[in-house]
Formats: structure tokens, sequence, C-alpha cells
């Protein structure tokens, strides 16, 4: 039951999200004196609407989402006389633009408070590399049991001998930056003679050799299973740091600082789309499915339910949120029928009238939208394709993190 309860709330969030973008679209429309002639969430037939002023607002029957419906958004549309006054595409360059990334940018800032709530509640998760301490300094044990547990050992930890103090933090080995414990590891356990640790102590980086010492371990390798391999060692525990706390004071820098982390991560998501058509084809036809690979409304749902399931509420606010940053971004992708598609144009218009009035001519009419169709079908029907895709994926090979 509580699986339900949290794919029904997930799905519902994601309601919420569209309709705050749309909100943002309508607000600055009004603000910069544009007529909305309707805002609805959900698609299809009306369930209930009413009036207030020039707008219609109202709920459909299906919670697919929703718009915002602005005046002249193109010149193709038919105008009473006052909409044609305050038609979108007649507004000077830096309303349109104004009102076209308002809709993104309620997705940033409502991912943003969902940043804090998660910040405040259960901490940050680092994104990237993860700060990996020296946690101990310890004797090395020459072997393990059967059981995979270490055997008895006694004398001096080659990493204490060579100055590794608890507390330090490893940023580097032999060069290589340190992306977490297993990192470390498996580059320790490839080395013979010896390593230099890179490590940070109160500020201050210190290059330290520490001699590697060849040893018996039960090592797993590409999924196989556990064998026994002579691996190199070098006595020293370590802790990995995932996430970062913070109070009500230190949480805004924290907050800030995760956002800009998290707007990295998510144009570099957004530029590896392409490569993940292979891997999720591979997920459909019967292939392992990539825990990274993109998923449906559907199946983030589903992954915001089971963590419901499981009192994961941190998993659910930090779904939720790298989604509303991923709608802001996507959004912005310059291609029609997105946001970023119409910014494009204004953009392009602006520049032209520039470039024409340098040369003393009129300013050109608006930008022909129907030529432009044949790219906005090809950017749909590859859209569509893509979410049938992940939709796809999730049903027959969904993502498994518990």
């Amino acid at each position: 039951m509580s699986l339900v309860l949290g794919v029904v709330l997930f799905a519902l969030a994601l309601l919420v999200s569209i309709a705050w973008h749309e909100l943002g679209h309508m607000w600055a429309a009004q603000a910069t004196g544009m007529k909305v002639r309707r805002y609805f969430v959900g698609f299809g037939p009306t369930v209930w609407s009413t009036r207030r002023g020039e707008t219609e607002y109202g709920v459909k029957a299906l919670p697919l989402g929703g718009f915002c419906d602005i005046a002249g958004m193109t010149p193709h549309e038919e105008l009473t006389d006052d909409e044609r006054r305050r038609a979108m595409y007649a507004q000077p360059t830096w309303k349109r633009l104004v009102v076209l990334f308002a809709g993104p940018m309620q997705n940033f800032v409502l991912g943003f408070v969902l940043i804090v709530v998660l910040a405040l509640g259960w901490g940050l998760p680092i994104l990237g590399d993860k700060p990996v301490y020296a946690s101990s300094t310890e004797c090395i044990a020459p072997s393990t049991d059967a059981q995979g547990r270490l055997t008895e050992c006694s004398g001096p930890a080659p990493a204490a001998a060579a100055g590794v103090e608890t507390g330090d933090q490893i940023v580097a080995v032999d060069g290589h930056d340190v992306t977490d414990s297993a990192d470390l590891v498996q580059h320790v356990q490839a080395s013979t003679g010896s390593v230099v640790l890179t490590v940070d102590r109160d500020g201050d980086r210190l290059d330290l050799t520490v001699p590697v010492t060849q040893v018996q371990r039960m090592v797993q390798r590409d999924g196989e299973a556990p064998t026994s391999a002579e691996v190199g060692a070098i006595g020293v525990g370590l802790q990995t740091e995932y996430t970062r706390q913070y109070d009500a004071l230190s949480v805004w820098g924290g907050a800030v600082g995760f956002s800009g982390d998290l707007v990295k991560e998510t144009f570099k998501a957004l530029v590896s789309l392409p490569s993940k058509v292979a891997g999720l084809w591979h997920a459909v036809t019967g292939g392992e499915r990539a825990v990274d690979s993109p998923v449906s409304v559907v199946g983030a749902s589903v992954l915001g339910g089971e963590a419901v399931e499981r009192g994961y509420w941190d998993m659910f606010f930090g779904l939720l949120l790298s989604v509303n940053f991923f709608l802001g971004a996507f959004n912005l992708v310059p291609l029609l029928p997105l946001d970023g598609g119409h910014m494009a144009i204004a953009l392009f218009e602006k520049v032209r009238n520039t470039i024409r009035r340098w040369r003393g001519k009129i300013a050109a009419g608006p930008v022909d939208y129907y030529k432009l169709l044949p790219i906005t079908y090809a950017v749909v029907i590859v859209m569509g394709g893509f979410m049938l895709l992940t939709l796809t994926a999730d049903i027959v090979n969904p993502i498994k993190v518990f």
C-alpha cells in the first residue's frame, strides 16, 4: 500500500512541477502586458474551469501536464484586435525572453527549495568525487580466511610510517584524483613497490610515499565471484563522506553550491542523452539495465514510490529536485517546440533586425514558423521515440535501486 501511495505522491509532485513551470510563463506574460487566454492543468476534456479577468483557469481530465495559452505565440494565430496589439510575437525581445525563461526558472526555483528541505532534513549528497579520509592506520594482515575475514597481524603500518595521519583527506594516489574509497583501494591493489598519496591536512597538501605490501585478498572483479588474489596494501582504514550536514545558517551557501554542481551534472546528462539510446535498447532486448540510464515519468514515479515504501524520503526529495532541474535545463535546449527554441527565434529576429538597421533597412517580419515545421516535427518524433523507449525499458527492465 505504501508503494502505491509513494507512486501517486511522486506522480502528483511531477504534475505540480509542470503546473508550476506553466505558472512561471503565465505570471511573466501578465506582468509584461501580454494576454493569457487560458491556464490549465492536464489535457483532454475540461473537468472544471473558471474565468478571472481575461484568463480562464481550469483542470482537464488527463493529468499528464499542463499549458499556458498566451495570445500570439506565433504570427499564425487568429487574434482579436486587442490580442493583436498584445501578441507575444510582436513584443520587444526582452519581454519575450523573460516570459520564455520564466517557465524553466520556476523549475530551478522549486528545485532550490527542495534542496534546502533536503539539506535541513537529511543533508546533501556529494556530487562527483567523494572525499576519502584516513580513519585509521593499522598493520597489514597477510591474508584472509575462507570467509574473507582478515587474519591477525602485527608490526607497524606502512601508511603510518610514511606520515599518514588519521583525519587526512586522501585526494590523489600517484597523481590520480581519488573519486571514492573503492577507487583508491583498486589503485593501491594494482600497485607494487610504493605509491604516492597526496593528502590534505588542515588545508596543506602533502605528498607521502607509502611502500606497498603484497598480500592475499578475496577480490571480486566485473561481477564475477570473489577469488583469491595477490594484491597491494598500505595499511590505512578509509572513510568516505557521502553527505554533508547543514544548519539554518550554513544551508544557504551549501544549497547554492549544490545547485551549481547539480546544474553542471544536469547539462552533462543532457549532452550524454544520445549516447544512452544503445544502452536503453540493450535493456529492452534483455540486457542489463544501467543504474544511470534515463527513466520515463513512470519509471521515476516507481522509484519515488519505492523510496517512500522503504522510508527513504531523502531519496524521494532528491529524485524530485533532480527532475525539476532536468525539466528546466531540457526546456532551454534551442529546439522547437521547447522554450529554448522560441528563445532562439526571438534572439535570431533581434540580431537580424539589428543588422538590417545598421544597413539602413527596416525590420523584417516575424519568422515564419510554418517553414520550421519539418524540423519541429522531426524533433517531436525523436523526443517521442526516446520517451517510448524509456517507458518500455521501465516496464520490461526497470532500474533496481533496492
